[in-house]
């Protein structure tokens, strides 16, 4: 399901809102902003080595949550700003 986002349109009290959507090429290329979830594994195992603290799992696990969480929301600010780009260039060329 393409990522979707509504915007409301008119200036009154109770707007119209309108829906625009990513195509598959915009909604991958703002995904590749963030990175994937496989990649918090790897980075919180580097943390841990860098850092030279003992590597529970758990705790492990907890850093690779807290990046696969942040990362993911790095994802959808870029769609969202990516739609908010559409909705403004379709109405600024109206």
């Amino acid at each position: 399901m393409p990522y979707s986002k509504s915007f409301p349109k008119g200036k009154s009290s109770y707007p119209n809102w309108e829906e625009v959507f990513l195509t598959d090429s915009e909604e991958k290329i703002e995904e590749v902003k963030s990175r994937n979830e496989k990649e918090c594994i790897e980075d919180s195992k580097k943390i841990f080595q860098e850092k030279n603290l003992k590597p529970f799992q758990t705790d492990m696990v907890n850093i690779a949550i807290a990046l696969f969480e942040k990362r993911a929301s790095h994802s959808v600010y870029h769609k969202e700003r990516k739609a908010k780009e559409k909705f403004d260039s379709s109405h600024h060329s109206v």
